[in-house]
């Protein structure tokens, strides 16, 4: 993919070096030309001074050809001008910004802007740390699907995916083992010290709960 990343911050470049070393090809955006120093020496990128808005610069930044456009400053106002040029006028199919303001995430989300909001996945993991530790709805993104862990043990060693999964409700998509994180099949069998990840309907959390004698912790 040929990816626009303004802001090189930590998280720019941090997602600059994960792709890059993936083989995609990467453009880096920043008013500040010290900051490209965060992507060290291996980067093999390009990096362009200048503001994420600029049209002359995006085009020199081959944003025409580009397959994804992230918007990662640490200005709401930059991310989200930026995010609405690169979708509004050059169509790059995905566009994403990145917003501090959890009022102006909703409200952008609406107008159809791609919108990641940090301050509110970071509550919401706090909260599911401190409430709901085996539950996590930020990793969907979704109100209604959430990601649940659950420890093998007891009456749970020997049973198959297939007897635990519950169409609509319930479906497990990964297991953790000692020696690494498989995808199962339905009739893969459950180990003892297994953790189950698995998809889970909220509506039905509580029922899920109750059949694998989860709690609320």
């Amino acid at each position: 993919m040929y990816v626009i990343i303004v802001g090189c911050g930590r998280v720019g470049s941090v997602l600059a070096n994960l792709l890059s070393n993936e083989g995609h090809d990467v453009v880096v955006i920043d008013t500040s030309p010290t900051s490209f120093e965060r992507l060290g020496r291996t980067f093999n990128g390009l990096t362009l001074a200048g503001n994420g808005f600029d049209l002359r610069l995006l085009k020199q930044a081959g944003i025409e050809k580009a397959d994804a456009f992230c918007a990662v400053t640490n200005g709401d106002n930059t991310n989200l001008v930026s995010a609405q040029v690169a979708k509004k006028i050059f169509k790059v199919p995905k566009v994403i910004a990145r917003v501090y303001d959890p009022q102006r995430a909703h409200i952008y989300s609406a107008l159809g802007l791609d919108i990641i909001s940090g301050t509110i996945l970071f509550a919401a993991m706090l909260r599911e740390k401190i409430i709901e530790s085996r539950f996590s709805s930020y990793l969907i993104e979704s109100k209604d699907l959430g990601v649940i862990e659950i420890e093998v043990k007891n009456s749970l060693v020997g049973k198959s995916i297939e007897e635990l999964n519950m169409p609509g409700e319930f479906l497990v998509v990964a297991i953790r083992r000692m020696q690494g994180v498989i995808i199962p099949e339905p009739g893969t069998v459950l180990k003892e010290k297994d953790t189950l990840m698995a998809v889970v309907k909220v509506t039905s959390l509580k029922k899920i709960r109750s059949k694998f004698a989860l709690g609320e912790r």
